[in-house]
This record gives structure tokens, sequence and C-alpha cells, in this order.
């Protein structure tokens, strides 16, 4: 008969190797958002002599850089394990008050900011209200402000588009520097200010405590109330920037932009790695994300497919990467399990 002490080395090997395989898939999820792009670079490049050309590559950058914006913003949200529906109307409402504004003074930094104040402020009545009216998900208050803010610019627009915009916001939105979109310029300078924030600040630190586990966070002490609100704030302003950008590139403010956004941002940051289960993901992933749908409706377009598949495409590539996110979770229970029983 085989000994106690025989069985547990053996069981203890085997605990080694399940735990290293697991390990191995695990780092295979990690940095399969930026395997898949640039296996969709390297294929695309294949199918189309047009898609690696620098025309294409600056449009792709111009085309993605207010998903990216918003999408950063979402992505913080995301973080606590919340959600902004309202980014599309908050969008929306940004550009039609600024350009208001810009028709009643004429003076660029009042433009500007009134879109960033505009997006600011609803962000603001979502983390408060969902806060402070103790709501069971902020997914109610968002959506009360996307219809909200929808029907504000509406209003103010009489639900048509404004023309005109400064030249300052005009060169944002659709100029260039050396062929790079300016645009890019302020995605880079948004996520480098993010970033810095979310790896230097203890706020930052906080915002991965809440998410991650809220009622530890609470016994900790953090002020979780406010850090939800900072949240929704910053996305709130991420829009206003999404809104300058894009009244830019159209010289208009319109009660019909950003529809969908909300859809596209939140794909965006969960195509690229983040998880609605909070507390994981950085800026990166939202970055991510946002190139790998510019560059599939790029390249479908490039391809002549109809533009409702694209919906589609989009609609798969969004299933396999919560299922992937699933996935990571499953595998992440797994592997503390085992090393638990290592150590036992």
């Amino acid at each position: 008969m085989t000994s106690t002490e025989e069985i547990k080395p053996a069981k203890a090997a085997r605990n080694r190797e399940s735990t290293g395989a697991l390990s191995l898939w695990l780092n295979l999820l990690s940095v399969g958002p930026i395997a898949i792009l640039v296996v969709l670079f390297v294929l695309l490049s294949l199918a189309s002599p047009h898609f690696l050309t620098p025309r294409n590559l600056s449009n792709i950058l111009a085309q993605t850089a207010v998903i990216a914006i918003v999408a950063m913003g979402q992505h913080l949200v995301i973080l606590t394990r919340g959600i902004d529906l309202s980014v599309g109307s908050n969008l929306a409402l940004a550009t039609v008050t600024g350009a208001l504004v810009y028709q009643a003074t004429g003076s660029t930094i009042l433009t500007i900011l009134t879109m960033l104040a505009s997006g600011a402020a609803v962000g603001a009545i979502n983390g408060m209200v969902y806060v402070f009216g103790r709501l069971p998900h902020p997914f109610v208050i968002t959506l009360a402000t996307l219809s909200i803010a929808k029907g504000t610019a509406l209003e103010l627009a009489d639900g048509r588009a404004i023309p005109g915009m400064p030249d300052a916001i005009r060169f944002l939105g659709g100029g260039a520097v050396l062929g790079i979109p300016a645009s890019f310029f302020v995605v880079a300078g948004v996520a480098l200010l993010l970033i810095v924030m979310a790896r230097t600040m203890v706020w930052g630190r906080w915002i991965y405590a809440v998410g991650g586990r809220p009622e530890a966070a609470v016994r900790m002490g953090i002020p979780t109330r406010a850090v939800l609100i900072s949240t929704y704030v910053i996305a709130g302003l991420c829009a206003g920037i999404g809104a300058v950008l894009l009244a830019g590139r159209t010289d208009a403010g319109s009660p019909l932009f950003g529809n969908l956004l909300e859809l596209d941002t939140i794909a965006a940051v969960i195509i690229g790695g983040a998880s609605f289960l909070g507390g994981r993901g950085h800026i990166g992933h939202a970055l991510i994300g946002a190139v790998m749908i510019g560059v599939i409706r790029n390249a479908l377009n490039l391809l002549n497919v109809d533009i409702f598949f694209q919906l589609i495409a989009i609609g798969i590539v969004i299933v396999l990467a919560v299922e992937a996110d699933v996935l990571r979770t499953y595998l992440e229970g797994r592997v503390r399990t085992l090393r638990a029983a290592r150590l036992q």
C-alpha cells in the first residue's frame, strides 16, 4: 500500500504542473488583445494594399480619437464596477453648448471651457445621484441622463446642427502635425495624464480598491463616495474633450452626435481586456480596444463590406471578449485554489 508520505510529493508535483499550465493560459489571455491587433494588421495589409499606407493609418488615428478619449473615462468607471451610458448624449450636448457659446461670444477659450464644463457637469450629476441617491446600480441614472442630455441638446439646437467652430478647435479635430493627426496628440496627452494619476497618486490605488473589494475599501477608511463621484466626473470630462475633437473635425455642434458612442466605448474597454467585475485593467486596455474597433471598421470599409455587417462584426468581437474575461476569472480562481493547496 502506498504510504501517505509517497502520495503527498506526487500530488504536489501535479499541482505545480497544473498551476504552471493555468498560469501560461492566463499570460496568453493577458496579451491576447495586443496579439489579435498585430494579427489584424498583418492580415489586413495582405488583404488590401491601401491598409498600411500613411494616409490610411492617419485616418484610423483620426477616426478613433474620440472613441479612445471617451473610452478612457469609461474605463475608470468600469474599474469601479460601474457603467456610464450617457457619454454619447453628453458629448452631443457639449458640442451644442459649445457651438451656442461660440455664436454668442466668438471666444475660443470660452467655447472649449463650455464643452469641458458641460461634460463634467453631466458626469458629476451621474456620480452624485448614484452615490447619494443610493441607487442599486449606475445603469439607472446614466440611462436617465442619456435621455435628458439628448433631449436638452435637441431643444437647444432646435433639432439641427449648429455650424461654426474656432480655428483652434478645427485644428485639434481635423488638423495634422507632420502628417500625424492633431487629435492623436490630444489622446496621448489625456492617456499620459490618466496613467500618471492612476500610478502615482493615492487616488489611483483607491479606484482599484473600490472596484476590486468595495467592502474591504470601506473598512480601510477609503472615501469610496468621493472616489466613485470622481470617476464619473472624469468620464464626463473625457466626453467633453471628445466633443471638442468631434466639433472641430465637423466644424459644428449637433444633437445627433454621439449615437451609440456609449456602446463603442464599453466595447473598447472590454475588447481591450478590462473586466466588468472591476478592479482590474489599465488605460492601455481602452486604447487597444478603441484602435481595434477603428481598424475593424476601416478594414471592412476598404474591403467594401456592407456597413450593417460592421455592427455584427463588432458585436461578435464583444461576445468573444466577454467570454475571454469569464475564462480569465475562472482560471485565476483555479490558480489561487491550487496555490493554497500547495501551502497546506
